[in-house]
This record gives structure tokens, C-alpha cells and sequence, in this order.
């Protein structure tokens, strides 16, 4: 996905933004093109696979396309 933005600051907001919704393979850096305004953000993201949230541990949980954590077999957490 190709994020445009005024500036660096207001590109990588976007950009975690999508990162709470769907999974992203973040940038960290932003690019310019001389003579063009903002800035332009390259990330790679998975509509197909939304965001895992961080546990206790710190550690991704597995979630279904719903965002319903699940277990190792399946099963919706409660």
C-alpha cells in the first residue's frame, strides 16, 4: 500500500493506524520526490489477515478473520 502524506509524521500515523486493523509488514522510512509536496510511505499489508493482538506475555495471539482471539485448535478464547 502506498500511503501520501503532508509529512513523515502524518505517513507513519497512517500507517499504524492500518497496523491495529490488519496485518502489516511496516516501513521506516518515507521517500520524496524533488520537486513533488509530502511524502510517500510503502508498506505491505493483508487485508485477509486481521492484526494479532499482543498478550500478557507479549506474545501474538492467533485470531479468526472476525478478530475473535482463538486457540492453538480452533476454539474462541473466552
Amino acid at each position: 500500500m502506498e500511503v501520501v502524506a503532508a509529512d513523515d509524521e502524518t505517513a507513519f500515523a497512517v500507517q499504524e493506524l492500518l497496523a491495529t486493523r490488519w496485518a502489516i509488514a511496516p516501513a521506516d522510512r518515507t521517500t520524496h520526490e524533488p520537486g513533488e509536496p509530502g511524502v510517500r510511505l510503502h508498506c505491505y499489508l493483508d487485508m485477509r489477515q486481521a492484526a494479532r493482538p499482543v498478550g500478557e506475555e507479549g506474545i501474538r495471539g492467533d485470531m479468526d478473520a472476525a478478530g475473535t482471539p482463538q486457540t492453538r485448535r480452533g476454539e474462541a478464547r473466552t
